[in-house]
């Protein structure tokens, strides 16, 4: 897969890369050297000489913090260190740094905090396995209440590496400083939120170490999926470019129509509406180029199986707006199953999903092709309530289970959406504004994925895609977006990526 620049690693797999690097001939002495003099260079850049606390602990997150607190002191700055571990544990090069350390020891306390103006937090890194408690809890405790600015090495301690989850207590950093590549748990919601910003400091390692590594995680990012995005060629036509179907409801045709305007604007050839005979009218004198194709009020389960029977259609989606009152949700469930029986591409989002509540197994048995799954956190727990929020499970692990279990890609909703794929492979993405919390931003999003499956890019990349680009447009509109206004300034963004890219393409 490309775009190893943004893959994300495991404190398991950070730990191999290091031993990879060692073997390589980069001295694991060097590379504690590097990283905690990044860390310097860091705060150096962002804060004005100041006395400053340097927390270390008992790990080699605890050696970077001799190297910074040795280094801050060559540079004059007033540096109090404050230790926790016991130095004949540490690994050798840790030792050899604390060994190095000219100035006073002291025992990690609060009351180390009196005249300080600056934290650096070096107590535990990202592989932190279990709660913090102890010295290190009230240490931490006492940075909270303190409201000094912290800088964190690798993670704010506390911080699991892997997931985002809080163990035990966290003091938020302004700045966090990690090495060669991020981990999941800096993109993770509440750790993402705890890290402040983040700098990712080379430290020497080498790129060829990644090749060792199983990588199956990655930061959403174009580079990715670009050379898989299906641009319009010259000699090419509407029918090279898919044809969407869209299940729209009797009653929120909005959904719908806001679903159908996204799959055209991202490039779909045709976009066609199949919607429920007394609702045609509605449908079709605000579509001007989406085929509305009307279904038989008295038996819209065989009128849209009918629909479907056209080869045409390459990719379907069902539950913007399709209703769950009455007898919808049978029609609902109908569509789904036999779009599913049909082995056709589909996109399921909102009422398709809940629709299935009752039932969950019942879809994920119809699925053995191409679907996508779209959840917010409450739908996701009509459908996985062993994986709920409330199961105790972090989200990373709950979207991972889910598309392995389901068979589906699931694109878990969020500020820290996942797309997760049943092989394993998962993508963060972190470029969602929170303006996109407005009501059909969703059922763009379903129209985005649908249009680029349509067109021919698999479904983990069409989703990986179409979710960057959903965010993307939305930090480009900014401040009183509504959803609208996602499908009508996507062009602007993709013209501005295709400039940049394939500048000598017209």
């Amino acid at each position: 897969m490309a775009g190893n620049q943004h893959v994300l690693l495991t404190p398991q797999q950070m730990t191999q890369a290091d031993q990879a690097a060692v073997v390589a001939g980069v001295p694991a002495f060097t590379l504690m050297t590097t990283a905690g003099n990044a860390v310097v260079e860091a705060i150096i850049g962002r804060w004005s000489k100041r006395p400053t606390l340097v927390m270390a602990g008992p790990g080699n997150n605890g050696g970077d913090g001799f190297v910074i607190a040795q280094a801050l002191l060559q540079h004059g700055w007033p540096v109090t260190l404050a230790f926790s571990g016991q130095i004949d544990r540490m690994s050798k090069e840790a030792q050899a740094h604390a060994k190095a350390w000219q100035g006073e020891w002291q025992t990690l306390l609060p009351k180390r905090l009196e005249n300080a103006e600056l934290v650096v937090d070096a107590l535990f890194g990202a592989g932190l396995s279990r709660p913090i408690d102890g010295v290190a809890y009230a240490m931490l405790e006492a940075v909270v209440q303190s409201g000094l600015p912290v800088c964190a090495v690798d993670v704010p301690s506390g911080v699991d590496g892997t997931t985002g989850v809080v163990l035990g207590k966290v003091a938020p950093a302004e700045l966090t400083v990690t090495f060669f590549r991020k981990k999941p748990g800096h993109l993770l919601f509440p750790g993402r939120d705890l890290c402040g910003e983040l700098i990712v400091a080379d430290i020497g390692i080498p790129e060829t170490v990644l090749d060792e590594l199983n990588l199956n995680t990655w930061e959403n990012h174009l580079d990715l999926w670009l050379k898989d995005y299906p641009w319009p060629q010259q000699n090419g036509h509407k029918f090279h470019r898919g044809h969407v179907l869209i299940y729209g409801g009797q009653w929120m045709t909005g959904a719908s129509r806001l679903s159908a305007r996204a799959a055209q604007r991202i490039g779909a050839g045709l976009v066609s509406l199949a919607v429920p005979e007394m609702s045609w009218s509605v449908y079709a004198s605000s579509m001007l180029s989406v085929m509305v194709k009307p279904l038989e009020t008295q038996q819209p389960e065989h009128a849209f199986q009918q629909v479907l029977n056209d080869p045409r259609f390459n990719v379907v989606v069902i539950g913007p707006g399709a209703g769950l009152e009455g007898n919808d949700k049978n029609r609902v469930k109908h569509a789904v199953l036999e779009t599913l029986k049909c082995a056709r591409a589909c996109v399921l989002d909102a009422d398709a999903l809940t629709a299935f509540s009752e039932q969950p197994e019942a879809l994920f048995s119809a699925i053995h092709g191409s679907c996508v799954l779209t959840p917010h956190e409450g739908e996701f727990a009509r459908l996985f309530p062993h994986l709920s929020e409330q199961s105790g499970k972090d989200k990373f692990t709950r979207a991972k289970q889910a598309a392995h279990e389901s068979g589906a890609i699931i694109l878990l909703k969020g500020a820290d959406t996942i797309i997760a794929s049943p092989d394993g492979r998962a993508i963060i993405n972190a470029n969602a504004p929170a303006e996109l919390a407005t009501g059909g931003a969703g059922d763009v999003l379903a129209g985005f994925i649908a249009g680029l499956i349509a067109q021919g890019m698999t479904p983990f990349y069409a989703t990986a895609a179409a979710v960057w680009l959903h965010g993307e447009v939305a930090n480009e509109v900014g401040a009183g977006l509504i959803a609208e206004d996602l499908p009508d300034h996507l062009p602007q963004v993709l013209s501005a990526i295709h400039k940049q890219y394939f500048p000598s393409k017209k």
